[in-house]
């Protein structure tokens, strides 16, 4: 438990921080879309995979590729 506090306390969460709040944010927006839009590219659920195991690119794939375009 030691050399974990340690490895902890030398990470700089003054970078890492708002990456993680980042990549909570558009997880967040893009289930909620995902769940809200009546149909996608491909199944929702295979979506929501994406978006909550691929971080950070997940959500952004979604976006680009899984929502379906009106025309």
């Amino acid at each position: 438990m030691n050399e974990l506090q340690q490895s902890l306390q030398t990470i700089n969460w003054g970078l890492i921080a708002p990456v993680i709040v980042i990549q909570l944010i558009l997880m967040v927006v893009a289930i909620f879309d995902v769940i809200r839009i009546k149909s996608t590219n491909g199944p929702k659920w295979l979506w929501i995979l994406i978006i909550i195991f691929i971080n950070i690119l997940g959500p952004v794939i979604y976006f680009i590729f899984g929502r379906r375009r009106n025309g």
